[in-house]
């Protein structure tokens, strides 16, 4: 029985596949194309893959916090560069924002492409391609990004603390993932960046000694999981990999690790306990391949949500770092 199950989510989720990677999930999504900067910046994405490869290559722990900063700018508000703002109040002052990482690469990134294109291209559209460059770079699917988005003038740091966090329940998840325009699959599926990066030890100090205030660690945690987290967990402070198995690579070990109950998070752990998304994470651990494609298709949908396009909404900033100044 579990097996039919399996092949008969198989056909459904390639079915899926097969529509998200023509139509566009959002209605702004509509006015994105993969020729948006042909005449008017033909280097554009030359110029990230060799500035996202520098720092990479320096550092590779990197590609995983362009990823997670990619995700976390279209989280709030859609992919629109507001978690890049930095001033008082914003989303990158937000507790949920404090060990994102990545901004002085993009503002790199900027400044080239400032000198060859100016006041052309957005830092939505250059964020966007870096997250493509820095999954390739570590062994993951290429995909083709459509541009044409345009920078947003409104960052809130409250915003910022509702991107999920690592402890919500699943109907929390799939409901937060359903407003931006993403299913149950996309949630599995980009889950998958955990097979790269790292979190802190203090996002999961209370799963291993104080779960649900009962001084004790979770139980759904594989023991040897366990000692081997809270030897590397001495100090808040310390990071600890997604992967235990093979961190460094682009694979199919983190839905392999759910099964034996080595998820990180406690949202990790939950993708495999959950029956809405454990047959998912089955068939995922198993099929390499089709991991991979759902990414980039995954990825291609994320980065269209909620994006502002057109004349009259957003603009291209000249500082990532800042709204321009109106006349």
């Amino acid at each position: 029985m579990r097996f039919l199950q399996s092949v008969f989510l198989l056909l459904i989720v390639h079915h899926v596949v097969t529509i998200n990677a023509t139509i566009p999930s959002q209605p702004g999504a509509l006015f994105l194309s993969t020729s948006y900067y042909q005449k008017s910046c033909p280097k554009l994405e030359g110029i990230i893959h060799q500035k996202v490869n520098d720092w990479v290559k320096r550092d590779y722990t990197l590609a995983a916090s362009i990823i997670r900063l990619h995700f976390h700018d279209c989280a709030v508000r859609g992919c629109d560069a507001s978690i890049l703002l930095n001033y008082i109040g914003t989303e990158r002052t937000a507790e949920a924002s404090k060990t994102l990482r990545g901004f002085t690469l993009i503002d790199e990134i900027k400044a080239e492409v400032e000198k060859q294109c100016p006041k052309t291209v957005s830092c939505a559209d250059i964020l966007t391609a870096a997250a493509r460059d820095a999954t390739i770079l570590v062994g993951g699917p290429f995909w083709e990004v459509p541009f044409g988005r345009k920078d947003g003038r409104i960052s809130i740091a409250k915003e910022a603390d509702m991107v999920p966090q690592g402890h919500e329940n699943m109907t929390s998840l799939i409901n937060f993932f359903d407003k931006l325009g993403l299913s149950f699959v996309d949630l599995v599926i980009l889950s998958g960046a955990h097979t790269i990066g790292r979190s802190s030890c203090h996002a999961i100090r209370d799963r291993i000694s104080n779960f649900n205030g009962t001084r004790k660690p979770d139980p759904s945690l594989n023991g040897t999981y366990l000692n081997s987290l809270r030897k590397q967990c001495r100090f808040d402070t310390n990071y600890v990999n997604f992967d235990a198995t093979t961190p460094r690579t682009f694979d199919v070990a983190y839905y392999q690790n759910l099964g034996k109950r080595m998820g990180l998070l406690a949202t990790d752990q939950l993708l495999y306990t959950d029956g809405r998304t454990r047959t998912l994470v089955e068939i995922l651990a198993a099929q390499p391949e089709f991991f991979m494609g759902q990414f980039a298709v995954s990825m291609v949908k994320v980065g269209n949500a909620n994006v502002l396009t057109g004349k009259n909404r957003g603009e291209v900033r000249l500082n990532c770092n800042y709204v321009n100044r109106r006349a």
